[in-house]
């Protein structure tokens, strides 16, 4: 699966992309590939501050239970409910319906995809490899 253009990375392996005045994030293919079949997603309540770098919930697949880190400060604006009942959307589409939360970041969205922690896909195709 190619990583979309349109999206920022980190090199935890997690994507970012500007939804309106919020950023959307999720795992890459890479990462639910490594993980394996996903089983169970815990995150965030709405309204929550999380911090860049910091841990924002868990992924729980067959193989190991892995943390999902924030990319960037900010609030919790959204979380995706269909993951509770259906987490293996991360596996089935990590770029679309497998997002895990949308944040409004401080500073704004434009600011936060400048920053220096945020690869572009070519980037991040070479730090792993795919």
């Amino acid at each position: 699966m190619l990583n979309p253009a349109d999206q920022k990375y980190t090199a935890e392996h997690e994507w970012v992309k500007a939804v309106g005045d919020h950023l959307r994030i999720g795992i890459t293919a890479y990462a639910q590939e490594a993980l394996g079949d996903i089983v169970f997603v815990t995150l965030p309540a709405v309204g929550a501050e999380v911090n860049a770098g910091e841990s924002l919930g868990e992924v729980e697949s067959t193989k190991s239970v892995s943390d999902i880190y924030a990319p960037l400060a900010g609030t919790v604006t959204a979380r995706n409910e269909a993951l509770d009942a259906n987490p293996e959307l991360v596996n089935s589409d990590p770029y679309g319906e497998g997002w895990m939360v949308e944040i409004a970041p401080e500073g704004g969205v434009a600011a936060a995809l400048t920053g220096p922690a945020l690869l572009d896909a070519a980037a991040y195709e070479a730090l792993t490899g795919h």
